[in-house]
């Protein structure tokens, strides 16, 4: 998670006050955009400074993505970087695995052959012509060390806790979390008071489901100011193998699979939207996950356990035979589309990238429509800033106390008249299609790509959150999922080990439930929807246990075993958990998503 600020100033609790050009709190967009307003400032010769916070130990420890990158936003930075120069941290080029094959199946069953759909019928947007298999962490770590060689200050290990607003109510920066708090809520020996960053822009580029863009979008109204449907999201589970190539003969690099069918859609009108990937990457290694629909009905359906037995099938076994499983993540994505863009500007900041929900569902992407929207802030906080040459502190660090927060109008327009909304559009309509069963769905998505192209005079509806999309247990059966067996699926808490998922043991737990549910909350969702938490969080966070003596479950929040996807704040029965940051570096420490 990534924050940054433009014209920013730095109002450290204990006295310090410096200025900065703008600030940010940070996803995948946020390099893109320091990056972008950096070389506008040093073309124009002016001296702006940029300042970005990174709630992970390190840039790309938080970032999770399939990933088949397509570099059209990349190369509108970068137009003169040699692909084969963007180096990751064992010196290979980042994009050393060109796509080379594009497959996509329907799988019937576990043991069946899977029908494999021609790639003239597929939508153009599942065409992957072009791209590149990559990790997105890799190119976060790159383009990071690109922003701190342009003067960018980057704080790793800083996590934005709190969103400040001025007497107008204005936003004027974010705070980072205090550190070095106890369980009990009292101050340790290591307590360290956290800071308050002051800027004349704020950038929110969190990824799905930021805390912070939440709490914005709420107080600012902005679903409602731009009729905005509510966000539905999907969650993404992720594993990276590397395979033995003197023991698999089926690895090759370039390779691309996706799948539909089963094991989520088992007949045809199935409401469980969702499907896999599988990249092959050069030399070695076998990216894979699985990605469900979060406004799912059955509260048993596990998304973890779902992911590993489709790994058993012999499309997809055969490439991991030799190999072993080296990292597992876990992320939610937005998959609302056009319909659920909220307002994009309020006074102080914008949202950007997926805080504020530029993924195309239909191209499984969002990473190309997050640099651009990175960019397309950068150039419009810039204009605005540079209009006025004594508002500029990138050289007293102070911010003038009669300039105002500002809203940037002009990044709302030029975002609704970019290439962005124009490949939104064009599938506006599709996920809300399978809201009426798996293959109405497949339908109206071949029809909408190929015909329509989101100029039907019509919008497919969605009213509800995802999490009043779940349906009592008592309409369902629980799922019996078959054991791991060690080899190609494993369970929970081993995989778990691979995430490098560490909190400190003693803070106060960061997964809370909101004082306005309290105990009622879970204890409806235990009688009502037998413990859906249970089955959905990808980390093992929630579980009910009996206490000795006792005869009936309480909910226990394993809240350091939490990787950080945010699902517990979209599924959640009632949405009862308040997802807030733990202290900087926490969380997973991905190395290869």
């Amino acid at each position: 998670m990534f924050m940054f600020w433009f014209a920013f100033g730095f109002g450290f609790a204990f006295g310090f006050a410096f200025g900065f050009a703008f600030g940010f709190a940070f996803g995948f967009g946020f390099a893109f955009a320091a990056i972008k307003f950096k070389q506008l400032a040093l073309a124009n010769e002016k001296e702006l400074s940029v300042c970005v916070l990174e709630k992970g130990a390190e840039v790309g420890a938080h970032i999770l993505s399939g990933n088949v990158f397509e570099p059209r936003a990349f190369d509108e930075l970068f137009p003169d970087v040699d692909k084969s120069e963007v180096l990751d941290g064992e010196g290979n080029s980042v994009f050393n695995t060109p796509v080379e094959e594009d497959k996509f199946l329907f799988l019937t069953s576990e043991e069946k052959a899977a029908p494999a759909i021609p790639n003239a019928l597929l939508p153009s947007q599942l065409h992957n012509e072009g791209n590149y298999v990559i990790s997105l962490g890799q190119l976060c770590r790159w383009m990071g060390a690109q922003a701190e060689e342009l003067g960018v200050e980057i704080y790793a290990g800083f996590a934005a806790s709190e969103v400040l607003y001025d007497e107008s109510n204005a936003v004027k920066g974010i705070a980072t979390r205090d550190v070095g708090i106890g369980k009990d809520g009292k101050p340790k020996d290591t307590f360290e008071r956290g800071i308050e960053l002051h800027a004349r822009q704020t950038v929110f580029c969190e990824g799905a489901r930021g805390s912070c863009s939440e709490e914005l979008i709420k107080k600012f109204g902005l679903r409602e100011a731009n009729s905005a449907q509510p966000q539905t999201y999907g969650l993404g589970v992720k594993e990276v193998w590397e395979v033995d190539l003197e023991k698999n003969e089926n690895f090759r690099p370039g390779f691309v699979q996706h799948t539909i069918g089963w094991p989520l859609q088992d007949h045809p009108l199935s409401k469980t939207f969702g499907g896999s990937f599988l990249y092959h990457q050069a030399p070695n290694r076998v990216l894979l996950g699985f990605v469900v629909g979060l406004d799912y009905e059955n509260p048993y359906l596990s998304p973890y356990k779902e992911f590993q037995r489709w790994k058993h099938h012999p499309e997809v076994s055969k490439y991991l035979e030799g190999g072993a499983c080296v990292s597992y993540g876990a992320r939610v994505l937005n998959e609302g589309g056009l319909h659920s863009i909220p307002k994009l500007t309020f006074p102080g900041g914008i949202l950007a990238g997926c805080s504020a929900g530029f993924l195309n569902s239909v191209k499984i992407k969002g990473s190309h429509t997050a640099i651009k929207s990175g960019i397309v802030a950068a150039e419009a906080i810039y204009e605005e800033l540079s209009k006025d040459e004594e508002s500029f502190v990138g050289v007293n660090f102070e911010i003038n106390a009669e300039d105002k927060p500002k809203e940037i109008v002009s990044y709302q327009e030029n975002m609704e008249t970019s290439w962005v909304y124009e490949e939104l559009k064009a599938v506006r309509n599709c996920h809300a299609a399978f809201h009426y069963g798996f293959l109405p769905g497949m339908m109206y998505a071949g029809v909408a790509a190929h015909v329509l192209r989101g100029n039907e005079p019509w919008t497919l509806s969605n009213a509800s959150e995802d999490s009043d999309k779940t349906k009592p247990a008592s309409a369902f059966q629980e799922i019996n999922y078959p054991k791991p067996d060690g080899v190609f699926s494993f369970d929970l808490l081993t995989n778990l080990q691979r995430s490098g998922t560490y909190h400190t043991d003693d803070q106060p737990a960061h997964l809370r439930i909101k004082p306005e549910c309290g105990s009622k909350a879970w204890k409806d969702s235990i009688a009502t929807y037998d413990g859906p938490e249970q089955n959905f969080c990808p980390a093992g966070v929630y579980e009910y246990v009996i206490d000795d003596g006792e005869t009936e479950k309480r909910l226990q929040i394993n809240a350091q075993n939490c990787v950080h996807c945010k699902c517990c704040s979209i599924k959640m029965p009632h949405q009862y958990i308040n997802w807030t940051v733990p202290e900087g570096g926490g969380g997973p420490q991905y190395q290869l998503m």
